[in-house]
């Protein structure tokens, strides 16, 4: 049963040269349990084409296609979190806050589907309410 949507800095941690220990601890413990989002692989993909040919972007294409579209499902910014995000976001705007667009979609499917998203960056997705967050890189 899933019960973790991975943020993009945190779908990407295992690929850096040094990736974070609790990071890498946590993958492992909850490989049954995570998920991404499709704004998500949208981020990775994008970071990774806009890279020149070179070693490193044919260590992340592999990264993309044969660790994560192989063992992480992607879920989709479909009508609910899309109805969530514009209520969190009307919210939020009134409020004088504004957010980024793909946080927005991110946390939207992350509520919607009642999972934890786990992020480095805590302030991007605090101001979404209903929300469950967690930090690995800190634990």
């Amino acid at each position: 049963m899933i019960k973790y949507l991975l943020d993009t800095n945190v779908v990407s941690e295992a690929i850096k040269k040094s990736p974070n220990q609790s990071v890498m601890h946590h993958f492992a413990r909850y490989q049954q349990e995570i998920a991404t989002a499709s704004p998500v692989w949208h981020e990775l993909q994008y970071g990774c084409t806009r890279l020149p040919a070179s070693k490193k972007r044919t260590l992340i294409e592999a990264y993309l296609s044969e660790v994560v579209w192989n063992n992480l499902t992607i879920l989709p910014y479909d009508e609910k979190a899309a109805n969530w995000h514009a209520v969190q976001r009307a919210r939020l705007e009134l409020n004088g806050k504004s957010t980024s667009f793909v946080d927005g979609q991110i946390a939207g499917i992350a509520a919607t589907n009642g999972l934890t998203l786990v992020t480095r960056n805590i302030s991007d997705f605090a101001s979404f309410s209903d929300l469950i967050l967690e930090n690995w890189h800190m634990e």
